[in-house]
C-alpha cells in the first residue's frame, strides 16, 4: 500500500513524522508492504516551523497511484485551501482513495467538501474556525478520530497516532495494530470517546493506585460477570465514587470499557486461534455467541467470522494430495 503525506511550510515534523512512523513501522516489521512519500503542491522544498529544510518532495503527481493521503496537519492561521490540493483531494476521493485530515488537517479535508453532513473533528481550538466555515459539519469534542471508510479526521496532536493505528487495525487487523504499537510504544488503543482536552489537571497515578490495580485485575478475569458493583467492591469505593474515578482515570464509563477490552480480545483470539465462536464468547465474557455477534457487529460493522476470514494470522496448512 502507497501513503501519499502532504508536506507544506511551517508543518510541525511532529505532526509530518506520525504517519510516516506508524505506517513505515508495518513494513519494518514485516507485517505488509507499506511505503510512505512526501509531497508538496509548491517548491519540492519546504521549511518546517523548527527551521530543518526538506528537499526532494514528490509533486501532486504522488496522490494519483496512492492508496491513502494524508494531510498531516494545517497552517496555523487556518488558511483556506488552495485549487490545487482542493483537486488532489477530490480526485482521491472519487477515485475511492482514503483521505486523512489529522489535527487541524480536518480544515484542509472540511474545504475540500468530504465532510458536508458528516460528523468530523479536529484539534480544539479550531473547532471555532471550522464550525464558522462550515456549520453543515457535526462536530464532535469527544472523540479521538472518526472513520467514514472513505475519509477520517482526528483530534489534536498526539491524537494522530490513535488514527494512523486504527487505520492499520482496520487494514490488517488487531493483531498487526498491536505490534506496531509495542514497537513504538505506544498504547495500541486508547479509548475513541475519551475528550481530547481536559480542562482539569489529571493527577499522575501512582503505582497503589486502587483504579489502576483493577483495570489489571479485569483484564485477566474478562470471562468472569464485572458488574459496576462488583468492580467498585474490588476497589473498596462505593458506587458513586468509582463510576466518577473510573471515568477520571479512563476516559470511560466501566461498562464502556469493559465492553472494549472483550472485543479487543475477541478479535485478538479470531486472528490468532482455532477457538469456535462459542468459546471466544465464553472466554471473554460476552456469555453466549449471540451477545458477541451483536457487540461485535455495532463495533466493527462486521461478523466474527468474517473478521477471522479477513485477519487470520496463523500460517497455513499444507494440503495433502
Amino acid at each position: 500500500m502507497k501513503i501519499a503525506v502532504y508536506a507544506f511550510d511551517g508543518v510541525t515534523m511532529f505532526h509530518l513524522a506520525v504517519p510516516q512512523m506508524v505506517f513505515d513501522e508495518v513494513t519494518r516489521q514485516g507485517l505488509a508492504e507499506w511505503t510512505t512519500s512526501l509531497f508538496s503542491d509548491g517548491p519540492d522544498v519546504i521549511c518546517t516551523a523548527e527551521g530543518y529544510q526538506l528537499g526532494g518532495l514528490e509533486g501532486p503527481e504522488a496522490a494519483e497511484g496512492a492508496d491513502v493521503v494524508v494531510v498531516p496537519s494545517w497552517f496555523d492561521d487556518g488558511r483556506v485551501l488552495g485549487d490545487t490540493l482542493r483537486a488532489v483531494l477530490q480526485h482521491a476521493h472519487q477515485q475511492n482513495v482514503a483521505v486523512v485530515g489529522l489535527c487541524l488537517g480536518a480544515i484542509a479535508v472540511a474545504d475540500a467538501g468530504l465532510l458536508a453532513g458528516r460528523q468530523a473533528v479536529t484539534h480544539w481550538q479550531a473547532f471555532t474556525t471550522l464550525a464558522e466555515r462550515h456549520p453543515d459539519i457535526l462536530l464532535d469534542r469527544s472523540v479521538l478520530y472518526i472513520d467514514h471508510g472513505d475519509v477520517l479526521t482526528s483530534a489534536g496532536t498526539a491524537s494522530g497516532l490513535d488514527a494512523c493505528l486504527h487505520l492499520v487495525r482496520n487494514r490488517l487487523g488487531a493483531d498487526a495494530a498491536n505490534t506496531v504499537a509495542r514497537s513504538l510504544v505506544v498504547a495500541p488503543h486508547r479509548e475513541g470517546g475519551q475528550a481530547q482536552y481536559i480542562e482539569h489537571p489529571v493527577p499522575q497515578r501512582s503505582t497503589d493506585d486502587p483504579i489502576a490495580h483493577l483495570l489489571e485485575w479485569a483484564l485477566g478475569n474478562l470471562r468472569e460477570p464485572l458488574t459496576i458493583d462488583r468492580l467498585a467492591e474490588r476497589a473498596h469505593m462505593s458506587r458513586r465514587t468509582f463510576v466518577r474515578a473510573f471515568r477520571a482515570a479512563t476516559g470511560a464509563t466501566p461498562s464502556a470499557w469493559i465492553r472494549c477490552r472483550r472485543l479487543d480480545t475477541a478479535r485478538r483470539l479470531l486472528e490468532t486461534t482455532d477457538l469456535s465462536v462459542d468459546q471466544i464468547a465464553a472466554d471473554c465474557g460476552f456469555g453466549n455467541p449471540v451477545t458477541l455477534r451483536q457487540n461485535f457487529a455495532a463495533a466493527f460493522s462486521t461478523t466474527p467470522t468474517d473478521y477471522r476470514r479477513r485477519f487470520d494470522t496463523r500460517p497455513s496448512t499444507p494440503t495433502r494430495h
